[in-house]
């Protein structure tokens, strides 16, 4: 299994997008607090989160190259685990369902946070501070939502028994500790 150090470095040598990057350590941040709520392994779910869209640039977020390319990258660096999990949050380029709690919420962790960073765009001040958990489960609920989000994989936390109101909560606080690294 690679170090963070050495993700970071993956991570840097393959996303050029300054907001992909960003995106992918809200994402480490958000699935670091799903591992500790769940008393899971807090380092292998991190790596997933930070990695998870390290194919995404390469394969221009195709649904069906996007997580497979990521496994010929990623294969031999992280464990088995990891690797699934990623290449399971897009569930259309594995061609099957998602059936662990790993699969289950790096689909939704990575998932909200594009919502909560959609989120803090509309208000004044744009700053994540200012975003309640109450103001994510509303616009889950809109039809305008959040343009490449989608609803049904920030609802896979129900599958791994959060419910929808705590994981706003939990991703916003984890995303909180990172804000001044994420420019929100």
């Amino acid at each position: 299994m690679i170090t963070r150090e050495e993700a970071i470095q993956l991570l840097n040598e393959n996303i050029k997008s300054e907001n992909m990057c960003k995106h992918c350590l809200a994402s480490e941040s958000v699935m670091v607090a799903l591992a500790k709520r769940l008393g899971k392994n807090e380092e292998e779910w991190g790596i997933a989160g930070l990695l998870h869209d390290i194919d995404v640039e390469v394969t221009k977020a195709d649904p069906y190259t996007h997580g497979p390319y990521a496994e010929k990258i990623l294969k031999g660096k992280v464990t088995d685990e990891v690797l699934d999990a990623i290449v399971m949050h897009n569930e259309v380029a594995a061609g099957k369902e998602r059936t662990t709690d790993f699969q289950h919420a790096l689909a939704a962790g990575e998932t909200i946070t594009g919502l909560i960073t959609a989120t803090t765009l509309v208000y004044p001040d744009k700053k994540l501070a200012s975003v309640k958990a109450k103001s994510i489960t509303k616009r889950m609920k809109q039809k305008a939502f959040a343009a490449s989000v989608k609803r049904e994989n920030i609802l896979e936390c129900e599958k791994i028994g959060i419910p929808l109101n705590e994981f706003a909560e939990l991703s916003l606080v984890a995303m909180q500790g990172i804000s001044d690294k994420l420019g929100l």
